[in-house]
């Protein structure tokens, strides 16, 4: 094994792709409905939006790197393909931006969908003003190191959600989901019925018809009230 091909520093292959009805039906959905639909535990949580308001739908291609590096996620851009989403786990730390306008460009350049990074980023401007997604920790002036080590396509950790390569990203003004790709369509069809869910008591809520009588039931379960 070549010692640029082991963990740690190495490039794995690319994953399945993810068919344009399934992206193209994703984009429909908000993610609290996702959310919802995978027991409300599996969303990305502490990451803050950047861009002004275009939703983030499309495959992960993960980057691993160490923190205030970004060799390995220019690696990224250069293999992902239009409608990928870059997926970075930079440990959470905010002293360098991983990435910025330049980055930003290449990637939008390449079809790229967007960024998540559990880093920081900068030139914030830039993505407010291209509405280019990217989803990060936080920002600062300070840019990044390009030495490596890192991994491209590795499971990476991401606001307390394990993301793989293949994953379908979904990010909108509620935050961010992924979604493994054998529960694709499991998850889409709960999620459908979570919205009819809502859209029915959202009826009953305005015609004054929503029942309210649980809150009382458990109160007295509790021992709150007689």
């Amino acid at each position: 094994m070549s010692q640029f091909n082991q963990p740690g520093f190495r490039v794995l292959p690319m994953p399945a792709r993810i068919s344009a009805e399934i992206i193209s039906a994703y984009e429909k959905v908000v993610t609290p409905h996702i959310s919802d639909s995978m027991q409300r535990l599996c969303g990305v949580i502490g990451l803050q939006r950047y861009h002004r308001s275009k939703k983030l739908v499309g495959r992960a291609i993960t980057a691993k790197v160490r923190p205030g590096d970004n060799m390995m996620i220019h690696k990224a851009i250069d293999i992902a393909e239009p409608g990928d989403v870059i997926v970075v786990d930079g440990g959470g730390d905010v002293t360098q931006a991983l990435v910025g306008e330049l980055m930003q460009i290449h990637a939008q350049v390449r079809g790229v969908a967007g960024f998540v990074i559990d880093g920081a980023v900068r030139d914030i401007a830039a993505f407010y003003a291209a509405d280019f997604p990217c989803y990060a920790r936080g920002n600062t002036h300070r840019g990044p190191f390009k030495e490596g080590p890192g991994e491209v396509n590795v499971p990476v950790a991401i606001g307390g959600l394990v993301i793989s390569a293949g994953d379908l990203i979904v990010g909108d003004e509620d935050g961010l989901v992924a979604i493994q790709a054998d529960q694709l369509t499991d998850v889409l069809a709960k999620a459908h019925d979570q919205a009819k869910r809502e859209e029915q008591r959202k009826i009953a809520i305005r015609a004054g018809q929503d029942k309210r009588g649980w809150i009382d039931e458990r109160l007295k379960a509790l021992g709150v009230i007689a």
